[in-house]
């Protein structure tokens, strides 16, 4: 079972690592040093509801249901085009010093709240662990899933943790009004390019 906990491992590792929401929203926080540690653990323990759910049956609802799957999809596109918007603003803000400041004096509620829409309202996070992740786990023998799910979600909490403690540890050198800009200015490419993407697949314009 071994060799099925590591494919579960690679295979996760290899949806998770790519830069999207979840993982500039921690880099973000973690550059702050504000709630990073908590950050990194509500995106694995979204993670595991969502991977382990998915390889127990879940995937095969979402992918049978084309109202819900655009539910998801197109929720998910205009929560990114905001996401990004935002950032972009901030890039462009000739006050984003001022504004990173008052950044970090969210409130943990409030953080929790961005960050849980981030994550759920983020309709890859769906596709590449309810879906993906969950139609191949689905496959194996009943016996071999929850070793693959497992593989999975170490993939998960071992890279959500060390996103949060290395962009802490680059803070004094990531946490300047130039480097802010330029990582909002990423943020915000990358939110609308995910956005336009799911744009075109969910008109098969791809």
């Amino acid at each position: 079972m071994l060799s099925i906990y590591f494919q579960g491992v690679i295979l996760g590792a290899a949806l998770i690592l790519p830069l999207g929401p979840q993982n500039t929203f921690v880099l973000q926080r973690g550059i702050s040093r504000q709630f990073h540690l908590m950050c990194a653990a509500l995106c694995a323990l979204s993670d595991i509801i969502l991977i382990y759910g998915g390889i127990f049956g879940g995937s095969a609802v979402l992918s049978q249901s084309a109202l819900l799957f655009n539910l998801v999809t197109w929720g998910g596109v205009a929560f990114l085009l905001w996401y990004g918007w935002r950032a972009l603003r901030s890039a462009l803000d000739s006050g984003s010093g001022v504004a990173q400041q008052v950044a970090l004096k969210q409130g943990r509620l409030r953080i929790m709240l961005t960050l849980l829409a981030v994550t759920w309202l983020n309709p890859h996070v769906y596709i590449d662990t309810f879906v993906m992740l969950g139609s191949l786990g689905g496959q194996l023998e009943p016996e071999a899933r929850p070793w693959f799910a497992f593989g999975s979600v170490t993939a998960s909490i071992a890279w959500f943790f060390s996103l949060a403690l290395l962009a802490s540890w680059l803070s004094p050198r990531l946490n300047t009004v130039r480097a802010q800009r330029i990582i909002n200015l990423l943020v915000g490419v990358v939110m609308w390019g995910i956005a336009l993407k799911m744009s075109f697949q969910a008109l098969n314009l791809l």
